[in-house]
């Protein structure tokens, strides 16, 4: 098993406004953006041929990525004029693979982080005789998820989509989003219009007899989807929770990337990241947050004197002023927080807006 797919198009509506210049895939997480991840463990499973699925930004990734050589990798990049969904961004890019008709090709989402065992994935698909292969994980609420009931075999009975009531919960076994297709599969899929492998393929592939197998596999699993989910993600990695060979450093409490600033005496714990070029003035105290990089000519994220920052986002270029207090926050790129405001659970800042110094707080002034 040589190659792979990657579905890197999603417009990470649900990340914004981290995601107004940025696509989801390549916001930083521990330091990197979060594709290397993805990048490096498929290398170490033995993939050496990916093609990217690309649509929105898709001009950011091949500036950073180019022909993959640097991570060991040949990397194509194939661009939908109009979103085609998961299945039909599979079909798109199926003439840049080079497997067999039975060959297996693996498929991956963009904003999963997972310890799966990707070389377990494709010996179970192996052994299966299987047309497709899903990577199944189990959840204590699965209701946001898609249900994929198996029998003891591991062959997948049906695809249950988002269920609402108890008698609709059949299993916690839920679609983590990475699959193996025989590759004459992913011809079957109709070509030139939107289809979703969740809603359309799968179920069509069961209705028509296939074999569909699926492995549980409950290491560590997270969609990267929300804000609150990327900084957990991001710090997790950092902390060595979630497996990764990108880390660029040590996992430990803090990871501060080389051109970074720190003051001696900041605090940082809980999987803090501070990107590269990137600034942490003197009393400030950063707990499980990611303060992320600038561009190459640009300035990363500010905090200055006595801020404090807790499972939060900070965008590029961005500044918290002196003794703001920010828990569960994302501040957009070029975003400024004004001295002594208090921003808690939820709050967006978009880009390049301006919080005056004192203007929000919870808690009185004093």
């Amino acid at each position: 098993m040589t190659e792979a797919i990657l579905l890197v198009g999603g417009k990470g509506t649900r990340l914004r406004p981290l995601t107004v210049h940025t696509p989801k895939p390549m916001v930083p997480a521990a330091g990197v953006p979060f594709l290397t991840h993805q990048l490096a463990r498929a290398r170490a499973a033995g993939v050496e041929h990916i093609v990217l699925a690309t649509s929105y930004l898709a001009e950011v990734f091949e500036p950073y990525f180019g022909d993959g050589s640097a991570l060991g990798l040949h990397l194509e990049y194939v661009t939908e004029e109009e979103p085609l969904g998961t299945g039909g961004a599979i079909r798109n890019v199926a003439s840049r693979l080079h497997s067999g008709p039975d060959d297996p090709v693996l498929v991956f989402n963009g904003d999963i982080l997972t310890g799966l065992d990707i070389r377990a994935l494709i010996g179970a698909h192996a052994s299966a005789g299987a047309d497709v292969s899903l990577h199944l994980t189990k959840v204590a609420d699965p209701r946001a998820y898609g249900l994929v009931p198996t029998d003891d075999t591991g062959r997948v009975l049906a695809f249950l989509e988002k269920p609402q009531t108890p008698e609709e919960i059949v299993t916690d076994q839920i679609n983590a989003g990475a699959y193996v297709f025989r590759r004459s599969v992913i011809d079957t899929i109709p070509a030139g219009r939107p289809v979703s492998v969740e809603r359309e393929t799968f179920p069509d592939l069961l209705a028509a007899g296939a074999h569909l197998h699926g492995m549980v596999d409950s290491t560590y699993w997270l969609d990267l989807g929300t804000p609150a989910a990327f900084v957990r993600g991001s710090a997790d990695l950092v902390l060595g929770r979630a497996p990764s060979p990108a880390v660029p450093g040590r996992c430990g409490d803090r990871l501060v990337l080389p051109t970074a600033t720190v003051a001696p005496d900041a605090k940082l714990t809980g999987g803090t990241v501070v990107g590269e070029g990137a600034f942490v003035a003197e009393g400030a105290r950063v707990f499980g947050s990611a303060i992320l990089p600038g561009a190459v000519i640009e300035p990363g994220a500010v905090i200055e004197p006595g801020a404090v920052v807790t499972d939060s986002l900070i965008g590029a270029r961005a500044r918290v002023g002196e003794r703001s207090v920010l828990t569960g926050a994302v501040v957009g790129d070029g975003a400024v927080v004004g001295a002594d405001n208090e921003l808690r659970e939820g709050v967006r800042v978009w880009c390049d807006a301006r919080i005056p110094p004192g203007a929000l707080r919870f808690s009185p002034d004093q």
